[in-house]
């Protein structure tokens, strides 16, 4: 049975995350193995910090995996530091840049099969726009290629930084296909897919079919 996947909108490693406490002992570990990757060209290192002085509150502690460019995502010793660990969070950062160092790549493949082995997977911002398919491309709005381990999803993070025309132009593109599910995050919120299927969410969540609001179990079960 694959383990929890917990979509945050932003925010992370703040006070108002405390689902990190029910993904942490979810994972049966007390380490956290955070990929700044997404951080590359934004201090990456201060991403794990934030992470290590946050998990130390939950008594757990962080390990940094500096995967920052497209090759270290080929060398077979980080994929099995990912393929090990428990409790993987990838933070956030630029989308494009992230998926670019992830796609199709033996580091990728090791997240997913952390994940099905019963690993706990977080994404931040960035790191919850790539996971799904269509990814929405923040510099206007539009759909992309994303990773797709969740789909036909569209994650907007962030959503109270976003202007209503940004959004109604992501919304619109969500009308015209309606299997496109648009999840629209706030800051310090998150939406978990549990292992047996159900979602959950903490904070102010919002899932559109379309332009419409619809209830939480429009999301993809797998």
């Amino acid at each position: 049975m694959p383990g929890p996947l917990a979509l945050v909108g932003g925010g992370e490693f703040s006070d108002g995350c405390t689902f990190d406490r029910d993904l942490l002992e979810a994972s049966g570990t007390d380490t956290v193995l955070v990929l700044p990757t997404g951080a590359a060209f934004e201090h990456p290192e201060r991403s794990v910090s934030l992470a290590e002085a946050w998990f130390a509150q939950l008594g757990a502690q962080v390990e940094g995996l500096m995967v920052l460019r497209r090759t270290e995502a080929f060398l077979p010793e980080h994929a099995d530091i990912v393929r090990a660990s428990r409790f993987t969070y990838v933070v956030g950062g630029s989308p494009m840049h992230l998926r670019s160092v992830l796609k199709d790549t033996p580091l990728w493949e090791a997240m997913q099969e952390a994940l099905a082995d019963g690993g706990v997977l977080a994404g931040s911002s960035a790191g919850a726009m790539v996971l799904s398919d269509p990814m929405v491309d923040p510099r206007g709005g539009a759909f992309t290629l994303g990773l797709g381990l969740v789909h036909p999803l569209a994650v907007v993070p962030q959503v109270e930084q976003w202007s209503p025309d940004r959004l109604h132009r992501t919304l619109d593109l969500a009308d015209e296909d309606h299997d496109h599910i648009v999840l629209a995050l706030e800051s310090g919120s998150a939406a978990i897919r549990d292992p047996e299927g159900t979602w959950r969410t903490h904070g102010r969540v919002t899932v559109y079919r379309g332009h419409t609001p619809v209830a939480l179990d429009a999301l993809p079960r797998a």
